[in-house]
C-alpha cells in the first residue's frame, strides 16, 4: 500500500470518530447543545434558525461519519475512494458551518479548532 493511500484511509478513521461521536453526543444531549448554542449565539441569530442549525450540522456529521466507515471498508475492500471522499467532503461542509457559527460568536479559539479540522479533511481529499 502507497503512503498516500494509507494516509487517506487514516483520515477516513479520524473523521469516523470524530463524526460520530460529536453527532452523537449532539444527539444524546440535544438539550444541553441548544441550550448552548442558544446563549452564544442569541445575539446574533434567532432561536428557530439555532435549532434549524444544530439540527442541520447533526444530520451532516452523522452522514459524514457514516459514509466515512463505509468508505474505509469500501476502500480496502474494493479499493474505490468514492464513498470515503464524499464523507470527507459532507464533513468539511459541516465544518464551514461550524466555522461560521464560531467567526459570527467571535470565538475565535474555536474557530482556530475547526480550521485545523478543515486543512486535515483537505489533505485527506487532496489523497482520494
Amino acid at each position: 500500500m502507497i503512503p498516500e493511500k494509507v494516509a487517506f484511509l487514516l483520515v477516513l478513521v479520524f473523521f469516523l470518530i470524530v463524526f460520530i461521536q460529536s453527532g452523537l453526543d449532539k444527539i444524546f444531549d440535544y438539550k444541553g447543545n441548544l441550550n448552548f448554542l442558544k446563549d452564544l449565539l442569541k445575539i446574533y441569530f434567532s432561536p428557530t434558525l439555532i435549532e434549524l442549525a444544530l439540527i442541520s450540522v447533526t444530520i451532516l456529521e452523522l452522514t459524514s461519519g457514516i459514509l466515512c466507515l463505509i468508505g474505509i471498508i469500501n476502500f480496502v475492500f474494493n479499493d474505490s475512494n468514492f464513498i470515503g471522499l464524499l464523507g470527507l467532503i459532507i464533513g468539511s461542509i459541516a465544518l464551514l458551518v461550524l466555522l461560521f457559527g464560531q467567526r459570527v460568536s467571535k470565538n475565535y479559539d474555536g474557530a482556530k479548532t475547526i480550521a485545523i479540522y478543515f486543512i486535515l479533511a483537505m489533505i485527506g481529499i487532496s489523497f482520494a
